[in-house]
């Protein structure tokens, strides 16, 4: 009965490994495959994390450069960066799955990479829900059904836990700074605004026309923000938040509530967005004291 068991146990998953596997991408493409991906191509840093999480990180076979996470995602061939990548490159790896960014790599460019006659997959993650539907739809073209499902429900728990702790709470009014020079932030597009409205936040600037605007300082003063959220480059607080307690009418000074968070962990539409949010909902929960 055991040898049975283990045969059927064998045959199923052999059957598993060889069924046509279809999904609808980002672009409301029909994407199928003969059989689930075994040579995998991302051409953006957070698509690569989201195939790790999707349990398909060893079908990877080339990635965009400034892939550096997980460890070992730096040691993929890289074939180019978001925006630009040798087609040479990527036929020469011979993948049977690509996976491109809607809006980073640039949907002029899918025309050219579908002429390789291999399938392609559009991600373009808009809503925090994305980031477990993507994750879900990856692990169904690798194959890794139990690891990527598991995960997505995982996540799906978290937006759940976050809203329902934070959502309802006053709101705090939120300048979120990319960078200093020039000054930028985000508009109520960015998934961002999705976080902070997880935290029980708004975005001051949601109504900026572009995704990513270029401001001054002074309409930062005008809008008077309860707290002021700075990423930067890299996992150091940035130097140049603290200039904002040269303005000390501002709301965000006299509450303390100059915040920081990795960007990584929040600028890039992955897991570890979850991690970031959490953290960014205890912070903006301080300035409500």
């Amino acid at each position: 009965m055991r040898s049975l068991l283990l045969g059927v146990l064998l045959l199923s998953a052999a059957a598993a490994a060889s069924a046509e596997v279809t999904v609808i991408d980002f672009h409301q493409r029909e994407v199928t495959l003969e059989q689930p991906a075994q040579r995998i191509i991302a051409l953006a840093p957070h698509i690569v994390e989201n195939v790790f999480s999707a349990g398909a990180g060893a079908k990877l076979v080339g990635v965009a450069s400034y892939s550096n996470y997980p460890q070992g995602a730096d040691q993929i061939p890289v074939v180019g960066d978001y925006q630009a990548w040798s087609l040479e490159a990527i036929v020469a790896l011979r993948p049977d799955l690509i996976l491109m960014w809607a809006s980073g790599n640039g949907l002029q460019k899918l025309e050219s990479l579908t002429r390789l006659g291999i399938p392609v997959y559009v991600s373009e993650l808009r809503e925090l829900s994305d980031i477990p539907a993507s994750i879900r739809s990856i692990g169904k073209l690798a194959g890794t059904i139990p690891v990527s499902a598991a995960e997505a429900d995982r996540l799906e728990r978290e937006i759940v836990r976050l809203g329902e702790q934070y959502r309802q709470r006053p709101t705090v009014e939120v300048f979120y700074q990319v960078w200093n020079a020039p000054l930028q932030t985000i508009n109520g597009e960015h998934m961002i605004s999705r976080v902070l409205e997880l935290c029980g936040a708004h975005n001051a600037f949601a109504d900026a026309v572009s995704l990513a605007p270029k401001i001054n300082v002074e309409s930062v003063l005008h809008r008077n923000p309860d707290a002021i959220v700075a990423s930067g480059m890299g996992a150091a607080r940035p130097e140049w938040l603290d200039e904002w307690s040269g303005y000390p009418a501002l709301r965000a000074v006299q509450r303390e509530s100059l915040f920081w968070v990795d960007p990584d962990y929040l600028q890039r539409p992955t897991a570890r967005m979850f991690i970031g949010a959490a953290r960014l909902c205890r912070q903006l929960d301080s300035s409500r004291q």
